[in-house]
């Protein structure tokens, strides 16, 4: 099993979602974070007075899935997220070496 942990823009959330809906993701985590990559924030005026934005928010993405699906995956949250423009993200992978579902004790790929 694979854990892909994705970083995008919230705007592209929605789209990200539904591109994965397709692809056959059943489930993910989702968390709004704050983070800077190698834009490293940005300035800003704000009534009159110039401030410094030195983190961006973003939503992150945990999903994990088969190892035969990661590749698929990771591919279609890049196309989902890109818009061309600095600041699309990040995706990485790592690999799950067990699961385990709560409500029934299933572990392994029968938990995800």
């Amino acid at each position: 099993m694979k854990l892909i942990i994705a970083a995008i823009k919230p705007f592209k959330l929605e789209d990200v979602r539904e591109a994965l809906t397709t692809v056959g993701v059943t489930g993910m985590m989702v968390s709004e974070i704050k983070g800077f990559g190698a834009q490293s924030g940005h300035t800003e005026i704000y009534r009159g007075a110039e401030y410094a934005v030195n983190f961006l928010p973003k939503i992150k993405l945990e999903i994990v899935v088969n190892d035969d699906l990661a590749a698929e995956v990771v591919e279609t949250i890049s196309k989902a997220a890109h818009t061309g423009k600095i600041g699309d993200g990040k995706i990485f992978t790592l690999d799950v070496s067990d699961a385990m579902r709560v409500r029934t004790g299933e572990t392994g790929v029968d938990a995800v």
